[in-house]
């Protein structure tokens, strides 16, 4: 398979407790999660969508950190890639390494403190999951978007077309033709700068009452976007956010 620079081709749900958040997202989303053997005995959890795998479970490396979804974004070589990260004004967050039969993996940050990974797949990306249950969208949450928009266009050659919101100027970062994902000022004053990503549902009005049935709060109640569709923005059980968006199309 080949690799599919610019787009974010995995997500992570970082949290405190893995068998929680398993028994929250199956229920909610209906994925599956299988075990997947990892060099040195280790086991990760996969979780997918019918066979498509779409990221993973895992407990955070360092105390402290708070549950979180973290995005996964293709690059080409992930040390030149990280290079201009550094270049654009963001920094690394651990040094990169390899996991075998998976890939290389830098995290790191942006240069207004919003957290990824670089990633170069061992076998190439998988073609992307589409319809409910697939990650239909990844949105970066700013203090500044000026300041964001120049870096993800210096650090990764994107470019930007600006489209208007209720809630303010939106940009879509493309890679030629291809939309890769949205960029914003925050919302709301005093969220950290983010990346917030969407799930597909077949109804965004019966997901967030499920969601809620199992522990979810409702971060952003369901909202219609004219051309774009209905969305929400749930914080699970642990605390990781996460959106979901009937769309309109």
């Amino acid at each position: 398979m080949a690799h599919d620079q610019g787009r974010f081709v995995w997500f992570e749900c970082i949290t405190k407790d893995v068998k929680k958040a398993k028994a929250f997202y199956t229920e909610v989303f209906g994925w599956k999660v299988e075990p997947m053997e990892m060099a040195g005995g280790k086991t990760y959890d996969l979780l997918k969508k019918g066979d498509t795998p779409l990221g993973g479970f895992m407990e955070p490396m360092m105390e402290g950190v708070p549950s979180h979804w973290m995005s996964y974004l293709s690059v080409d070589d992930v040390d030149a890639s990280l290079a201009k990260v550094e270049q654009a004004g963001g920094k690394s967050l651990v040094k990169a390494f390899d996991v075998p039969g998976v890939g290389r993996i830098a995290p790191v940050q942006d240069s207004e403190g919003g957290s990824f990974c670089l990633f170069h797949s061992a076998n190439g990306d998988s073609n992307a999951a589409t319809g409910p249950g697939s990650f239909h969208w990844n949105e970066l949450w700013t203090s500044d978007a000026g300041k964001s928009l120049a870096f993800y266009k210096k650090a990764f050659g994107y470019s930007s077309e600006e489209m208007p919101m209720p809630t303010g100027k939106y940009y879509v970062l493309k890679n030629g033709d291809k939309p890769r994902g949205g960029l914003m000022k925050s919302m709301q004053e005093g969220i950290p700068t983010m990346w917030l990503p969407y799930v597909q549902v077949d109804g965004c009005d019966d997901t967030v009452k499920r969601a809620k049935n199992h522990g979810a709060e409702v971060h952003l109640e369901a909202t219609d976007v004219p051309n774009v569709g209905r969305f929400a923005i749930l914080k699970d059980p642990l605390g990781a956010v996460i959106g979901v968006i009937t769309p309109a199309n």
